[in-house]
């Protein structure tokens, strides 16, 4: 273990950590030709049937069984834990549930629809984890989050990277509709999150903060293999979300707080199309 001067005392060791991001680096890269592939065929999708195109529920039903539950089973093995996450009351990072007031709220009726308003939500969801793993890199080389051990800056580094990663292939996938990419945070969560980070005067504050964003974004990706209706929109969510329940489960073992695996992952946690304000 290591305790840096402002006395948080990293629970695991660095060499631990270590491990941890190495494996979580290669899951990343195995999964990005299917990723890629999947975005690509829901450009296909999106283009052959137009955004708002009718939903073939039976198709749906079927592939859920195959993928959907797979998701749900692979995500609850990665990312719970014992405790409980850091919720919108105590992070200042809300994460609402769909079809909850603060998850299906007035949003812009914008441009981004069907599909594409999920695919616009992960976009944004993606971009606000880079930004939160960029404000963190920086507040520890301005020295306001006191020593931080070079694992834990290794894990959020590879984190962001990946969180890029996801948001290109999802901007890919608009751009190819013949929508404008989202290159900012068009949520009406981020002033919060925004300032929940601009108070962290530790790694462990951090730590919560970004936990609160990795559980959002995963048990969104859950609910969205049951909401979006198209087989490569299935496809692209159910091959990111291990990805994130795996930054999760990370961030819990910096906590402190061992993941246990549940049957199910639950979506309380997921954020709704309403937190969008494009």
């Amino acid at each position: 273990m290591t305790t840096t001067e402002g006395g948080w005392t990293l629970p695991i060791s660095e060499r631990e950590l270590a491990g941890l991001t190495r494996e979580l680096h290669e899951a990343h890269q195995d999964t990005l030709p299917a990723m890629r592939a999947g975005a690509l065929d829901l450009v296909e999708e999106v283009r052959a049937r137009g955004a708002d195109g009718p939903r073939d529920l039976g198709r749906r039903r079927f592939l859920l069984g195959a993928g959907g539950a797979a998701a749900a089973l692979t995500l609850a093995a990665c990312s719970s834990s014992g405790s409980t996450a850091p919720t919108s009351s105590g992070s200042g990072a809300p994460a609402p549930a769909p079809g909850s007031p603060s998850g299906s709220g007035s949003g812009a009726s914008g441009q981004y629809t069907g599909d594409l308003k999920v695919v616009a939500l992960a976009t944004a969801l993606e971009n606000q984890a880079v930004g939160a793993y960029q404000a963190a890199l920086d507040a520890a080389k301005a020295g306001r989050l006191g020593t931080v051990p070079p694992a834990v800056a290794t894990f959020i580094t590879t984190a962001m990277g990946q969180h890029v990663d996801h948001a290109k292939v999802w901007n890919s996938v608009l751009t190819g509709a013949g929508k404008p990419a989202i290159t900012d945070v068009p949520l009406s969560n981020q002033p919060a999150t925004l300032q929940a980070l601009g108070a962290a005067t530790d790694v462990a504050t951090v730590a919560k903060l970004a936990l609160s964003l990795e559980d959002q974004a995963a048990q969104t990706y859950l609910f969205a293999t049951y909401n979006v209706t198209s087989p490569g929109g299935i496809a692209t969510a159910a091959t990111i979300a291990p990805v994130e329940a795996m930054h999760a489960a990370i961030l819990n073992y910096v906590l402190g707080q061992y993941p246990v695996p549940d049957d199910f992952l639950p979506v309380d946690k997921a954020a709704g199309p309403g937190l969008l304000t494009v």
